[in-house]
């Protein structure tokens, strides 16, 4: 009784999730670094277990090993059921397996639910949780067979159905993570394919909260009731996310320096298809990222930032935040920052706060992240930042440097993937303990700003 009193006084919300996540990620590393987990069966190094489970449960993709050579079948199922759970939440299967066995779920639990996928309500959370686990199984499930009945062309029935399901999960929950040693390269002209993986990462990306937003709709007015509206959430991201993909597929067709061997098909193709991964922060590839020029990386790691939407499999600062920096900023031009809005509607004050939050907590953990590993490694600056943005987005695109980074670099890389998935606000809420309510105000002071 004395023990469940002291945890309810001294771990926050905040610290139950992160200390949930964190025990899967060494749990998982553990199992990884066993004999048994490598086709070799040879003991993993712990830091590259950590490195791999982190970038696991954080649905990244980075790898210090390639995963279809170095890992026995039972090292990949390890790997992927990592993923699949950094990917939906470990609370999503708790709520759900609660919700199965019809049991009370307790304010506590509820809270921690909450905070995993920002915006879901209180109220509907038994259904909403379940609606996730269901929406998420037919979503791989069909991205599974789509992609089996295509490698049939290729291997056998067996392993053509393990790998459409390994790289359907990989894809619906962003991590990014395949069993081909170049990624989804030697794919590059089957277009079922890129199709496929565009429609899972986008499906993984968009947020459960507004996939289950548009099926209410699409429900009420398929029964004839008064129509269900989306929210302005929803819209927001409906509406900027093709937008972002859209410009992004541009400027990647008319910046890159294409090989003689794509047609114009063909880069319309990659460019789309590299755009959606960069910005859903799934991370597969079907061209040389480490031959693109600057340009193409710097918009990659502009994607890659931005990441997707809240409640969702990808990483990211989120779209929805970029999106209410661009209206503070524009209502500040127009000579209205007091009162930004965004569709009709004003924008909380507290949320404009938030978003500022994330947004500097993102540029200072890079920029730390930038100092340590620049001292220690000698590669490229460009390839540096990139693979910092890459982790710290929860992506995992990569210019080819991760494998042979030294162990101060991928010790950072660890804590920036793991800080990118719970987010830096909830990381510092961790530091910092329970937030206390302040019940006075200071005088204003006068600090002149340029």
């Amino acid at each position: 009784m004395k023990l469940k009193v002291f945890l309810q006084r001294h771990l926050s919300t905040y610290r139950i999730l992160i200390l949930g996540y964190m025990t899967i990620t060494l749990i998982g590393a553990f199992f990884l670094s066993l004999p048994v987990s490598s086709k070799n069966g040879t003991t993993q190094n712990f830091l590259d277990a950590l490195f791999v489970a982190s970038s696991g449960i954080s649905t990244t993709g980075l790898t210090v090993v390639d995963i279809g050579s170095y890992y026995s079948t039972f090292g990949q199922a390890i790997l992927l059921s990592i993923f699949q759970i950094g990917g939906i939440g470990y609370m999503t299967i708790i709520i759900f397996i609660i919700y199965l066995l019809n049991r009370k779920i307790s304010l506590k639990t509820q809270d921690v639910a909450v905070t995993s996928l920002s915006g879901s309500n209180t109220h509907i959370i038994r259904r909403f949780f379940f609606f996730i686990v269901m929406f998420t199984f037919i979503f791989e499930f069909l991205g599974g067979l789509g992609l089996s009945f295509i490698f049939l062309n290729d291997y056998p029935s067996s392993q053509a159905f393990y790998l459409g399901f390994f790289h359907s999960i990989s894809a619906f929950c962003t991590a990014g993570f395949g069993l081909f040693s170049d990624s989804l390269m030697a794919y590059r002209d089957n277009y079922l394919i890129n199709f496929i993986i565009i429609a899972l990462s986008l499906a993984g990306s968009i947020g459960f909260i507004v996939i289950y937003d548009m099926t209410r709709l699409i429900i009420s007015k398929f029964k004839k009731r008064n129509p269900a509206k989306l929210s302005i959430h929803s819209k927001v991201v409906l509406i900027s996310t093709p937008l972002v993909i859209i410009t992004a597929t541009l400027l990647i067709l008319f910046s890159a320096k294409w090989d003689s061997s794509f047609s114009f098909i063909d880069k319309m193709m990659a460019s789309a298809f590299q755009s959606v991964s960069a910005q859903t922060t799934d991370g597969f590839n079907t061209v040389n990222i480490g031959n693109m020029s600057v340009p193409n990386l710097i918009i990659f790691m502009i994607l890659m930032f931005i990441g997707a939407a809240p409640g969702s499999t990808a990483g990211g600062i989120k779209i929805t935040t970029a999106v209410v920096l661009l209206c503070f900023f524009w209502s500040q031009v127009r000579g209205n920052a007091e009162n930004p809005n965004l569709l009709k509607r004003e924008i909380r004050d507290n949320t404009i706060r938030k978003a500022f939050g994330v947004f500097l907590w993102f540029i200072i953990i890079i920029l730390i992240d930038a100092v340590i590993i620049t001292a220690v490694e000698k590669h490229d600056f460009i390839n540096i930042i990139f693979e910092i943005v890459s982790a710290m987005g929860n992506t995992g695109l990569s210019t080819g440097i991760t494998q042979s980074i030294g162990w101060i670099s991928k010790t950072t890389l660890i804590l920036t993937m793991f800080i990118g998935r719970v987010s830096p606000l909830i990381f510092v809420y961790l530091l910092v303990g329970k937030q206390k309510k302040i019940y006075y105000k200071y005088p204003y002071g006068d600090v002149y700003v340029a």
